[in-house]
């Protein structure tokens, strides 16, 4: 991913948005909002933030790393760090994992917080909390996060490749694969476009929307014009290693906002499932709120993440807290 550099003359303003989860039909565990205050000789929060915001300003494509990770760590058998285990058949050498970065930074954070209070922090709750300040970081909504997760012991491919929604995955089936997470639509639609509200995606990731869809040997037709055109370009017929935008309006391309939607509702999804979600009955309404209601994404945004963040977690004597994020102790 090509590094696109921000401007560390300008700070976020954080405003704090106390969120309070009532989930039902599946049970989460034990989390809770300042689970390692008075626990530590630091606030656990704050070290991760200024390790966060330094990473951010050198290199602000980290907030889309960050959100992909996340979504990936929690989608294969919970919110428990096992995205970051290596070994020859883990996880993050599946297929679906090769564009996932950043893991160097969650080192970063790991090895700061083990000197400051050794064995305490979990690897599984430095991804939240580092996916938090990212998000405000990108002018999107700071949200309180809720920690308390314990690591995980096991990390495979094929767990991965069969728990991680392709490109060209249907509104529907992706809608019930959410929903076996005890995700709903409305949470499916706010994630994919927070997932998409910044970063780029490669021409080859979509290509066949472009010159051969759904076997035509035309494009496809739900994509505006001028849109086609320019991406056409970008991507010549014969492939390429570019890459677009993932938020196709202008100005919105490294802000966590609502600009994706109001792309998508233009037809200027970049991937299939991108411009599905615009036209399709169960999530259209859902896409339209979000582009054209002002601040509806911003504030619905950090509960859809806060609910992410509950799935499948370890916590209490559950799990173990690994002193390396790379291997189990």
């Amino acid at each position: 991913m090509a590094k696109a550099r921000a401007s560390s003359s300008s700070t976020t303003t954080l405003a704090i948005v106390l969120l309070c989860m009532t989930l039902v039909g599946q049970s989460y565990g034990q989390l809770k909002q300042g689970f390692y205050s008075g626990k530590c000789s630091a606030n656990v929060e704050s070290v991760i933030f200024d390790i966060v915001l330094k990473a951010y300003q050198n290199d602000n494509t980290i907030v889309a790393a960050l959100l992909r990770m996340q979504f990936h760590d929690c989608f294969v058998g919970g919110c428990d760090a096992s995205i970051l285990l290596d070994g020859s058949n883990a996880e993050k050498f599946a297929p679906s994992n090769g564009s996932v970065r950043g893991y160097e930074l969650i080192d970063a954070c790991k090895a700061r917080l083990e000197q400051l209070c050794p064995g305490l922090v979990s690897c599984a709750d430095i991804i939240v909390i580092a996916t938090r300040v990212a998000v405000a970081l990108a002018k999107g909504n700071w949200y309180e996060v809720e920690t308390g997760r314990r690591d995980g012991f096991f990390s495979t491919i094929t767990e991965a490749e069969k728990n991680l929604p392709p490109p060209t995955i249907s509104v529907s089936n992706a809608i019930k694969l959410f929903n076996s997470k005890g995700l709903s639509s409305y949470d499916f639609v706010l994630l994919l476009g927070g997932g998409h509200t910044v970063g780029v995606i490669h021409c080859s990731k979509f290509l066949d929307r472009l010159y051969n869809y759904q076997n035509t040997g035309k494009p496809d037709p739900s994509m505006n014009s001028a849109t086609l055109s320019s991406f056409q370009q970008r991507c010549p017929r014969s492939g390429s290693n570019n890459f677009v935008f993932a938020d196709q309006t202008v100005g919105s391309e490294f802000k966590v906002d609502n600009g994706y939607y109001q792309a998508i509702a233009q037809g200027k999804g970049v991937l299939e499932i991108d411009q599905r979600i615009a036209s399709d009955s169960l999530t259209k309404d859902s896409v339209k709120k979000l582009a054209w209601t002002n601040n509806l994404f911003a504030y619905q945004f950090g509960y859809a993440m806060v609910k992410l963040g509950k799935v499948g977690v370890l916590t209490g004597s559950q799990g173990q807290v690994r002193l390396n994020c790379r291997r189990n102790n």
